[in-house]
């Protein structure tokens, strides 16, 4: 996957107040700070990684190291965020995480650092099911990667 251009410092699509109107998720378990890039194509979102998240009380103490699967959780709430994007109502509906696949961890993440996930579609959306390839870069250097499927569904 192509990395798109992106600025850290333009002013995001989404901040954090209007993710929290798109995902249901919220802290500690909302891992996205900012959405900097969305077209029909792909997302650009942000996770800045600090001392204070709770996962790092126990994981680990002396050596702190953001667990991998949330890395894939947050990529999977980066395209959550993408695939509601693309209805007209998204308050409407919600994102179910359906598979993983082909997923590698790279390189750890650490306090201080800003994680960019980058998501893409890799086949149309057919009958609300998604098909995605994700990957994280601390800087430029990818950190985590894999394939996602999720689905789209009305809330109840």
């Amino acid at each position: 996957m192509k990395e798109p251009p992106f600025d850290l410092l333009k002013e995001p699509v989404y901040d954090i107040l209007q993710i929290q109107k798109i995902l249901p998720h919220r802290p500690p378990f909302l891992l996205i700070d900012r959405i900097l890039e969305l077209t029909e194509d792909y997302i650009v979102g942000l996770k800045n990684v600090t001392m204070n998240e709770q996962f790092f009380v126990g994981h680990f103490p002396q050596e702190p190291v953001m667990p991998g699967v949330l890395l894939i959780e947050a990529m999977a709430q980066t395209g959550g965020i993408f695939v509601l994007s693309q209805v007209p109502d998204p308050e409407n509906y919600i994102t179910y995480f359906l598979k993983i696949d082909d997923v590698r961890f790279r390189q750890k993440v650490v306090p201080g650092d800003t994680v960019v996930f980058t998501l893409e579609l890799t086949s149309p959306v057919r009958r609300g099911i998604c098909n995605m390839r994700g990957v994280a870069y601390v800087g430029n250097k990818v950190v985590t990667e894999g394939n996602l499927m999720a689905q789209i569904a009305k809330k109840h």
